[in-house]
This record gives structure tokens, sequence and C-alpha cells, in this order.
């Protein structure tokens, strides 16, 4: 489908056009109510998204959805979820089914809000735009047609597929988001016009939105005149409430995010929120008819390493596995204190439907066996290596996520000598001739190196801890991107291979594994332990320091000693009767034991509200 470039969009619709237009959608709104085919309504929603919830637990949580007292699921896309590769054509298969999740909303007796961004922030990685897009020289977020073309070939695969679910055909959809917090971003109305009628000419015909933080700075950057204006908040809903009626006097108050948890990235405390605090706040939202959409009712898990991270505040901060996110549904489904609080201020009555917990595995202690070191058995699955003057980025070798091994000769004089990584994002870890000299990240760019007057093999292996989801930093590269010094000099001549992590198949990781023996204390570790019947699990590794994780094959997540959060929630599904085999591949230092645990250890607590200024 094409359509005119963005600087040629006509101008935006009227108040009174939208709301024309609604008269044939679900939601339509005067008068400053919301409306349900012309009966007075109120959005109830709970945020949970597909991609961080296995599909077989789906249903599961959708019920404890409607248990919680929501009408409506709300959900994110994630682009690069379903499209890693421009030359693949986007997936919409198994875990990546958003029309089965939508259908079984839809089973369940809720309505469903989409938002397709195609920027989604979400606290996941690059804010799900893919890094084939974003390594280019292009305008994100923009009306760069080198942006809107590419975004456009999404949405001819993505927005007919949600329209064939919307209302009016039948299905659950009855609001569609337009883009996501863009007045958090940039102010090109151009572009999110074209966003607008993106999805109005693939089809969408139920309500249209957009959300921002309700500051005028924000609201300016971001609304669009016919276009509902909600609110994201974690606070302060009156003022919110006020400084819409001034600007939307004829609009209902919608939050289309109310932040009643938050999440939590490497070396913090693990945020929480006092029940009372989310309650006092929720009823303050939903009072005089008010909509909202709980941030997150169920948070779920970042598997893999689609964790994103934040730099506004100056460092890299990467987000951890879990995207609990003190949500009144826990990460594994359990029920909480703030689950009943909520429920009750929703008005909720009536049995509940979901047991309060799932079953777990007794605890028990397994040993590690280590089987391959670390270079070795990276470098025992094949990739192709590319060689240049300068190190490859991820983005030059169309790497996602993962490590790049970068190997290089350079003779280093007799004597100690500084060896510097100018820019390197995020974190290395370097050898000379086999040997460990240190890690390198921003902060401590420098290691000493031993020279003899010889030639040095010079290994750097660059991991990327998560890209930036929110704000400027979006789209950033990773990888070896300043030189590499030897005291003054720089280092020319690189090999760099792509480490796929997130890509290997169970053959590839056997091949990791195998590539022993281990001689070292990092590298590649299995442990194995029976099931009789599959059921949640929290893995935990004492002793070790940090490294990724698979169960039977699947890349569960990252761990990291500096904490907060300990264990690695492993859903039931993931499990099969018989021998499981736990895969370890530990960056830093190899401890012995694997623990399977019955309740999440999350990290020492630390209050926090999320609020605008």
């Amino acid at each position: 489908m094409t359509e005119p470039p963005a600087t040629h969009i006509s101008v935006a619709p009227t108040a009174t056009d939208a709301q024309a237009g609604a008269a044939t959608s679900a939601l339509g709104w005067s008068g400053g109510r919301l409306y349900r085919h012309g009966v007075p309504h109120r959005i109830l929603s709970g945020a949970l998204h597909y991609f961080r919830v296995h599909p077989d637990l789906w249903r599961d949580r959708i019920r404890r959805l409607a248990d919680l007292g929501v009408n409506t699921v709300d959900t994110y896309v994630a682009w690069n979820f379903h499209q890693s590769h421009e030359d693949e054509a986007p997936r919409f298969d198994g875990w990546r089914d958003v029309e089965r999740f939508i259908r079984t909303v839809g089973e369940e007796g809720l309505d469903v809000i989409v938002r397709p961004g195609p920027y989604i922030c979400a606290e996941w990685s690059n804010g799900g735009l893919p890094s084939w897009l974003t390594g280019r020289d292009v305008a994100l977020r923009s009306s760069d047609p080198a942006f809107t073309s590419a975004v456009g070939r999404w949405f001819d695969d993505l927005v007919p597929r949600i329209a064939a679910l919307q209302a009016s055909e039948g299905g659950p959809v009855v609001a569609v988001q337009v883009e996501n917090e863009f007045g958090s971003y940039g102010d090109d109305h151009a572009y999110l016009c074209w966003n607008r009628q993106a999805l109005s000419t693939r089809g969408i015909r139920e309500l249209l939105f957009t959300a921002d933080g309700p500051t005028e700075l924000m609201l300016d950057g971001g609304t669009l005149p016919g276009t509902l204006t909600a609110v994201t908040l974690g606070s302060k809903p009156d003022a919110a409430r006020q400084l819409l009626a001034t600007r939307r006097p004829d609009e209902p108050f919608v939050v289309a995010e109310f932040w009643n948890g938050w999440f939590d990235h490497w070396g913090k405390r693990h945020h929480v929120r006092g029940v009372d605090s989310a309650v006092r706040t929720l009823r303050g939202i939903i009072a005089d008819g008010g909509s909202v959409s709980i941030y997150m009712a169920h948070g779920g898990t970042n598997f893999g390493l689609w964790a994103g991270a934040n730099d506004h505040e100056g460092p890299l901060q990467p987000v951890v596995t879990s995207y609990d996110s003190d949500a009144p549904i826990a990460e594994d489904g359990s029920l909480t204190d703030k689950f009943f609080a909520v429920r009750e201020a929703l008005g909720a009555r009536g049995p509940l439907r979901s047991p309060p917990r799932l079953p777990t595995l007794p605890p028990t202690r397994v040993p590690l066996t280590h089987r391959a070191d670390l270079l070795t058995g990276l470098r025992a699955v094949p990739a192709p290596t590319s060689t240049a003057p300068r190190p490859a980025s991820f983005e030059q070798l169309g790497l996602d996520a993962g490590m790049v091994l970068h190997t290089a000769h350079p003779r280093v004089p007799a004597g100690e000598h500084r060896l510097l990584l100018t820019d390197v994002r995020d974190r290395a870890l370097v050898f000379a001739d086999g040997t460990w000299l240190g890690v390198a990240d921003p902060d401590s760019p420098e290691l000493p190196v031993h020279g003899t007057g010889d030639v040095v093999r010079l290994e750097i292996l660059v991991e990327n801890l998560g890209r930036v989801n929110y704000g400027p930093g979006i789209g950033r590269h990773k990888g070896l991107l300043g030189p590499v010094l030897v005291d003054r000099r720089i280092v020319q001549g690189w090999d760099s291979t792509p480490v796929a992590l997130q890509e290997w198949s169970a053959t590839e990781l056997a091949d990791a594994v195998t590539s022993g023996p281990a001689t070292t204390h990092t590298g590649f570790a299995v442990a194995t332990f029976h099931v009789d019947a599959p059921a949640d699990t929290f893995l935990a590794l004492p002793g070790s320091g940090r490294g990724l994780v698979w169960v039977n094959g699947f890349l569960l997540g990252r761990y990291w000693e500096i904490g907060p959060q300990i264990t690695l929630y492993c859903p039931a599904p993931l499990l099969r009767v018989g021998e499981n085999t736990v895969t370890v591949l530990e960056l830093e230092r190899l401890g012995g034991i694997l623990e399977l645990r019955d309740r999440p250890e999350l990290g020492p607590p630390e209050e926090y509200v999320e609020e605008f200024g």
C-alpha cells in the first residue's frame, strides 16, 4: 500500500469530523463523556504484553485480568519481535501470533486496545524498533521518508490483521493508539498525521487516540486535533484532569497508562509501590467517569535478550530480565495484595476463577558441570567474520543482540602499556594471548597490558546489555564504536565475528557446550534435573557472576550478581516430563550450583512513584 509523503498530508480532521466517524465505531465521546455504542462507558483496562508471557499461559493471565475487574486488555506490538531481519518477512506464528492473543482476549469477554507504535518504549529493546532500521542514517520517529516508508511496509503486514479483529468486524478491538508518547520525543506533527492516516487507510475504524505525559510540553508535541488525547502518569490525576479540561474540554479523561509499579535496572534496588499509594491514585483517576489502563496489570518477563535500557540520566542503565513491575498480578501469575485492593477499587464482584498461585516444583539444588571455556565455546559456533581496519559495529554485522568477538594482532613493545577502548557499547571482556586482562566499559575504558616486543593476539568480546528504549538515545549503535589504542597508537586490522546468542539453535548451543574441555572459570556449564509434572520454578546461580541461562534450549534471560534480581522465572511450559537441561554461559566467574526455588527473589525493595514535574 502506498501513501503520499508525510509532508503532503492533508490538514487533520476537526473534532466534529472525528465524532462523526466515531458513530461507526464502538467507542466515541461527547460532552466530556465516553460512550460505547451510545451507552455511557468507562474503560477499565489492564496492560498485558503477549511477547512477555509464554503463549501457553496467555489465557491464564487474561483470566486473571478479568478477575481483577477490568473490561479491557491493552497490548503493545513489538515490531522487532516480529521482524528481526529486514530480508525476512514479519512472523505472526507461535509466540508472535498477536491475532491469536487478541482473539483469546475476546473469547474471555474483554475488549482490546492495540498500541502498534511503531515505537512502543515498554522497556523493550530499542523501543520496539528493529535495529536494522535504526542502524541507518535515518531520522527516527519523523516524517523522513526513509523512516515512514519502512514503517508503512510493516503496517502493510500488521494493521490489516488488527483491522479484521475490530469490534465493527465482530472482534474485540475497540481502540488503537497513534504512535506512543510522541510528545516526550519530538514535535513533527506531519509524522503524527502520517501515522494516523497509515492506520485509517489500512482499515482501522475504531477509536484512535494519542497518549502523552500530562505536561504542556508533551501535549504540545504529541497530540492531534480531532484525535482523543489520553495521558500517561503515576500520580497527580487531578492536575492532569484539569490540564486536559483546559485543552480538550469536550473529551473524556482517559489515562492510557497508570503506573502502579515500576521496572528495575541492574545494579539498583527493586522498585515497588505501596498498595495504598497505588489505589489512592487509581481511585482519583476513575472518579467522575474517568477511564484507565493499569500499567502493568501483569508485567511478565523480558525473555531472551529483549530487555531495553535507559540513558537519559547519564550512564547506560540496562533493564533486568524480570518485568514483574510490582504489578497486581506478579510475574508468575500470583495474585498479590495489590491485586485484591485494586479489584475492590474497580468494583469487581463474584468468585475468582483463577487460583491465587500456580503450582511450583519443589526446591532443590543440582550441580553445575563446567563443559567448555568461554572463547572456545563461542568460536565453536560458525559465524561469518568481517575483516576491516576498524572493528565492525553490531549494526554493520546485522546483529541485534548478543556479542561480537573482535580479534587483532598489534605488536606491543616491552614493558607496561595502556590499552584504551575509547567508545565501547556496552561492556567488553579483554584477553591478550588468551590471558584475561579485565573488563572495560564507558566508565572504566582503560586496562594495563604487558608487552614483550612481540605480536599479541588481542581479543575483545563486546556485549550489548540492552538497546535504549526511551528518549533521544533510541537507535544508538552497539559495539566498539571508537578506536582501540595501545598508548597513543590506534590498533588496526580487525576480525569481527557476531555471536548471535538470541538466534542460536539447539544444535549451535550444543556445539558450544561440547567444545571443551574446560580449563578456566568462565564459559559453558550444564545442570540437569528430573521433572514428573512440569510446574513453575525460579532459578538461582549462587556463586556465579554474570551471564545467560537457557532452559531446554530456550534462552531464558540474563543474570547478574549486582542484582537486584536474584532468581529467573521459568514458566512450566518450558519444562518437560523427564530430564530437563539448564545451560549457563558464565562470563566472569562460574559457581558450582544451580538452585530451583519455589519463590521469586527480586531484590531489596525501594518505594518509587513516577511523577512529572
